[in-house]
């Protein structure tokens, strides 16, 4: 795109009054923080309109703004689709909520219930997967910083990757998860009401007429519901989907955080209210043909329409919907993930007689030690956002049955609920290397599935439920 439509200065302007607001506001919200529980679970009280904003805010990432018009740009309307199935794992998260805060109600991460369930081997496995896949989403948040800012403006990548990073790390140091959830709840209201406008005026400016010839004549794969890829695409996405937020603390921290009675409600509000988001924002980036689009990079085409549909002031719109896209995510995610650091790893192998201001101190380090590390990685920008996240794919779907299993079914052991993860993850990546990584997560589900099917056959023990509760008091 050589004809940007921001000016340097006018995007420089925007990111410095962003961060003013957001970091400001971090600070507001988390200068009574005094405990490890304040600052790292909010008091585990929220409420279940905050509870349901902050889960549907989270889920719409740089994936829901920027890889779904890339999907589908590339798979036509199996990618739009498909992406709109991640939906299903807050749906299917929902009674999963509901059974983590009846079982472990002081519990911190998932893996917390992962070390108590399964023992240490299943726990190491865990812990691996959820690092990899936490650092995979959080640099393809910071490139999809540097992305937006380069395709919308005269900036270039490592400035916008550089400034939503501070920005994220600011408030999140200051704030914890209050001001996580805080900011989401308006960073939801900004992009549910800003993907609406952009889909309106492209169908008043372009048509649905005028796109469909155009895809027939130049693409007509596009519109082919028997497109073999995109259909694989399709199934991959639903079990790729439901592992990432079955086996995220992420997405546990909140059933942690959200208050009695709140977490299935939350999370089934938050699925319907997602599931509509990436189909518009995927069917902009049909457009792109009729506009005389061709993005120099798939995962521009969402920014690039919009821009070119809206203008000057259009582009300080999608802007902000797409960086509010992206805080309402990497903050949740450094959060989350910094709480794994501290629980799992800093307290249970180095310190484990640590205090509560021990662990509020060092959570905090790490914080700002995630930042770094992303910068680090994200400023090789190594591949595109569609093919760096559904690499991780391969991994969290290996992790769907043993937390499902593990739940609600006491025969599996820890053994097989490691062997499963640590099988369904290498068969998942030589899926992606080999085929392609539209079947990663659903050769990992799979092999994962039957290795667990196996522990339980094979089992002659059950696990105690009330053991759980032992562990916590303890």
């Amino acid at each position: 795109m050589t004809d940007f439509v921001l000016s340097g200065n006018y995007a420089i302007g925007i990111l410095i009054a962003f961060g003013i607001v957001w970091v400001a506001w971090g600070w507001y919200l988390g200068r009574n923080n005094r405990t490890i529980e304040d600052y790292a679970l909010a008091g585990r009280n929220v409420g279940f309109a905050m509870a349901t904003a902050t889960a549907m805010a989270t889920w719409i990432t740089s994936n829901t703004t920027l890889v779904a018009p890339q999907l589908t740009y590339q798979f036509g309307v199996w990618g739009m689709l498909g992406y709109s199935m991640a939906a299903l794992g807050l749906l299917l998260f929902a009674p999963l909520a509901e059974r983590i805060k009846t079982l472990l109600p002081e519990g911190f991460t998932s893996g917390d219930f992962i070390y108590t369930r399964y023992g240490r081997f299943a726990w190491g496995a865990f812990i691996i997967i959820s690092l990899c896949y936490a650092l995979g989403w959080l640099v393809s948040l910071g490139m999809a910083g540097g992305l937006l800012l380069s395709s919308l403006s005269e900036l270039d990548y490592m400035t916008g990757m550089t400034a939503i990073l501070i920005i994220c790390v600011g408030y999140t140091l200051l704030g914890g998860l209050k001001a996580v959830i805080a900011t989401d709840f308006v960073q939801s209201v900004v992009i549910i009401s800003g993907v609406v406008i952009v889909a309106w005026v492209c169908i008043d400016k372009v048509g649905f007429s005028t796109m469909h010839t155009t895809l027939t004549t130049q693409q007509p794969e596009l519109l082919n519901l028997l497109f073999p890829a995109a259909v694989m695409f399709f199934f991959n996405n639903i079990f790729f989907g439901i592992g990432e937020i079955f086996h995220s603390n992420v997405w546990w921290s909140r059933a942690f955080a959200f208050g009695k009675g709140i977490g299935k409600k939350s999370y089934l509000a938050a699925g319907l209210l997602w599931l509509p988001i990436p189909i518009v924002t995927g069917f902009i980036a049909l457009a792109a043909s009729s506009l005389n689009l061709i993005p120099p990079s798939a995962d521009m085409v969402g920014p690039m329409v919009a821009a070119k549909l809206l203008g000057s002031i259009g582009a300080v719109f999608i802007f902000i919907i797409v960086f509010s896209a992206l805080a309402s995510s990497m903050d949740s995610l450094l959060a989350a993930t910094s709480d794994l650091l501290t629980q799992d790893i800093y307290k249970k192998l180095l310190r484990p007689n640590a205090g509560s201001d021990q662990l509020l101190r060092m959570n905090r380090y790490i914080v700002i030690g995630l930042g770094v590390g992303t910068w680090c990685v994200a400023a090789f920008k190594l591949a595109t956002l569609g093919a760096l996240l559904n690499f991780t794919g391969a991994f969290v779907a290996s992790t769907i049955w043993p937390i499902v299993y593990g739940l609600f079914r006491p025969k599996l052991n820890g053994t097989w609920a490691g062997i499963a993860m640590v099988a369904g993850t290498s068969a998942g990546l030589i899926g992606y290397f080999v085929v392609g990584f539209y079947v990663a997560a659903l050769l990992s589900c799979g092999v994962s599935l039957v290795c667990c099917r196996i522990g339980i056959w094979r089992s002659t023990e059950e696990y105690q439920w009330r053991e759980l509760k032992e562990e916590e008091q303890s």
